[in-house]
């Protein structure tokens, strides 16, 4: 009887506080909510997904083939996408979204080709953090790659 009891309780714990996990469309609206900002200089759009403590970083090649990793104040990408984003002609193509997750931790990789002025310009991937918070599925970290080069589009 203590047995049964014992994993009935466990049971109702488990549901009560499972969580669940961020399907790959819900991923996909987050992540284009926050790009559809950047794209257009809405940086309420932008703030609605961003969590409070967002970080940013961006991992490249320099010219010497050094490895370089930049970190970004989430503010600066706000006032450019505000200022100066929205001014120019350009376009990040997402081409894939995958989406893993592991209750209120989830990851969503999105490789991209940049094009200005229409034409190709280089390409790399996103690397999206994002957690659940007690409002809603927020982007923690953003870390996104840049080569230039080897993926040329013609």
């Amino acid at each position: 009887m203590k047995s049964t009891l014992l994993l009935f309780l466990a049971l109702i714990s488990a549901v009560c506080f499972s969580q669940e996990s961020l399907s790959t469309a819900n991923g996909k609206i987050i992540i284009d909510i926050f790009m559809n900002g950047y794209k257009t200089g809405d940086t309420l759009k932008m703030k609605s997904v961003m969590h409070p403590n967002m970080t940013m970083q961006r991992a490249y090649l320099d010219k010497e083939q050094q490895n370089v990793l930049l970190y970004t104040n989430p503010a600066n990408l706000l006032k450019y996408a505000a200022t100066t984003g929205q001014n120019q002609e350009w376009e990040e193509k997402l081409t894939d979204y995958v989406v893993s997750s592991d209750g209120n931790l989830v990851h969503v990789w999105t490789p991209y080709e940049f094009y200005t002025d229409g034409k190709f310009s280089h390409c790399g991937a996103n690397s999206f953090t994002l957690v659940y918070t007690d409002d809603s599925w927020k982007i923690l970290n953003l870390i996104d790659s840049i080569r230039i080069g080897s993926c040329h589009k013609e």
